[in-house]
């Protein structure tokens, strides 16, 4: 089992407001399954992703990744946990402007440190051969703003995997795509999954249904039945 969450909790407190963004959320995710986590906007699906991927902790509740209790964790040995087990896909690309496409695949491998940290000439390697299979290898030494939107998420994909995570987490990735830059950056995730990724995408576009092995509902930050 890649995830196992129990009775996983998350309030927000502001202004002795409580918000309640997920509560008693239970939820498997074997290795090599595609999950669709879908449900309206505001239903706490982003803040499910940010705790799985270890960017957010949460209020209650169990969190195991792998089978490491991530509660026990201090911010050193999660952010190595986070680089070494976990890809990442945004809506927004996050891609840095003054790198080149290259670079910016290369950059989780310049974060590991000791023998865990390839080479220059190995991860230079590594996101040539990630670019080749997202299709653009020739857009390598380009910039960001050289590239079109659906390029630079077809570069995150790439840079997602280039640590071959075990789990691919992707956060409405066709958000802020036309319908072709969409439909590829689709199948680039089904065939990652294809590949024996674990996949996990966070999103309210129905299109992702067909594709996924198993679609679980979110509403008001709890899963439905």
């Amino acid at each position: 089992m890649v995830v196992r969450l129990e009775e996983l909790g998350k309030v927000f407190v502001t202004e002795r407001v409580e918000t309640h963004a997920l509560a008693e959320v239970t939820l498997d995710i074997a290795r090599g399954e595609y999950l669709l986590v879908r449900g309206p906007s505001g239903c706490g699906k982003t803040t499910l992703l940010s705790i799985l991927g270890l960017l957010d902790t949460p209020s209650s509740g169990y969190y195991g990744l792998l089978g490491v209790d991530t509660s026990e964790l201090g911010l050193a040995a999660r952010a190595r946990l986070r680089n070494r087990e976990l890809g990442f896909i945004f809506q927004t690309f996050n891609m840095i402007p003054d790198l080149t496409i290259l670079e910016n695949v290369e950059l989780p491998l310049h974060y590991r440190r000791g023998t865990a940290r390839p080479s220059a000439d190995e991860m230079r390697g590594r996101a040539e051969a990630r670019l080749e299979q997202v299709g653009i290898a020739h857009r390598a030494d380009h910039y960001p703003a050289q590239l079109s939107g659906g390029q630079q998420q077809r570069a995150a994909v790439a840079r997602a995997l280039i640590g071959e995570p075990s789990l691919l987490l992707a956060d409405e990735p066709t958000g802020n795509l036309d319908e072709g830059s969409e439909h590829i950056v689709m199948e680039l995730l089904a065939d990652c999954h294809a590949q024996g990724n674990t996949v996990c995408v966070v999103s309210h576009n129905p299109k992702y249904i067909e594709a996924a092995d198993r679609v679980v509902t979110l509403a008001e930050g709890r899963l439905e039945a």
